[in-house]
């Protein structure tokens, strides 16, 4: 296992790499100037200096290496369009609130989805499958955003039982996690009902029923057991998902999350910012890719993890 973790960072830190190349080379090749503001105000002496200040008068190539050695010692410097703040100190600031949020959206989708799943694999009624699969249809042909719009509508403009800018208060959290969940929920929902309706038909859960074992030891023990497994490797891509895939919602919403300073970021053709995002979520994505794989290796030894 230890090679095989070796090995996969070593394909994550070239993946992030190349990501970090293309955004770099992407961002400068963007029309406008991330200075575009301050040109109005400032002289053009002073706008030389800013440039040089964010090392934005050298050669592209140049400008390039020098990201690479910064970046390397973790050090992304400072926003442009956020004067006097460091990259990291603004990472370090939003990331909090998108994490609450990925992890309580994390949380509904796996007691949600998996609930669903398990229920609609086991059960007999044929209504009750033809609902379901309606329901996940529906949730996974949905756009977040739209589902996002129309709870606003419903709940806060013609009921006025939530408020919908920022998260001062628990209540606020609701329409975005659901908003965020809704696609995960259905995933998950299909992904364990199709792997727990293989799993019953295996040869070792009818031996296992042959020897008298209760049926819900039977569905606990053997069932789902080796039924999660796909949900497992799904489970890791899934929360960087929901922490990464966050912008619109945080838009939304008004959610000062990493999210929507990343949007913001884009917008303001803020360079610095935008590659420390980059890098920052690219490197969340590999590493709970990796946590997922583990996860299901020690879940079913059966899994080797050496290649």
């Amino acid at each position: 296992m230890f090679k095989y973790i070796v090995k996969r960072l070593a394909i994550g830190f070239l993946t992030i790499l190349i990501l970090a190349t293309i955004t770099f080379f992407g961002v400068r090749a963007m029309p406008g100037d991330p200075f575009a503001q301050d040109n109005k105000v400032i002289t053009p002496e002073a706008y030389e200096a800013m440039k040089a200040k964010y090392n934005l008068d050298k050669p592209v190539s140049q400008q390039y290496i020098t990201f690479l050695i910064n970046a390397a010692k973790g050090d992304y410097g400072e926003s442009i369009s956020k004067k006097g703040l460091l990259v990291s100190d603004i990472i370090a600031k939003r990331t909090p609130v998108s994490f609450r949020m990925g992890v309580m959206a994390f949380v509904v989708s796996m007691v949600i989805g998996l609930a669903l799943g398990i229920f609609s694999a086991l059960s007999k009624k044929r209504w009750v499958n033809s609902l379901i699969t309606l329901m996940t249809t529906l949730g996974v042909s949905i756009p977040g955003y739209l589902f996002a719009i129309g709870c606003m509508v419903l709940f806060a403009v013609k009921l006025g039982w939530v408020k919908v800018v920022g998260l001062k208060e628990p209540s606020q959290y609701i329409l975005p996690v659901f908003a965020l969940s809704l696609g995960p929920i259905s995933s998950i929902t299909r992904l364990s009902r199709s792997s727990l309706r293989d799993v019953m038909g295996q040869d070792y859960i009818t031996l296992a029923r042959s020897k008298g074992t209760k049926e819900t030891m039977v569905i606990i023990k053997h069932g789902l057991k080796n039924a999660l497994l796909p949900v497992i490797t799904y489970a890791g891509p899934m929360f960087s998902g929901l922490v990464t895939g966050s912008l619109v919602i945080e838009s939304l919403f008004s959610i000062p999350g990493i999210g929507a300073e990343f949007t913001s970021s884009i917008t303001n053709r803020d360079y610095t910012l935008v590659m420390g995002l980059t890098i920052f979520l690219g490197t969340l994505v590999v590493v709970m890719t990796l946590v997922s794989d583990i996860a299901a290796a020690i879940a079913d030894p059966r899994i080797k993890l050496d290649k």
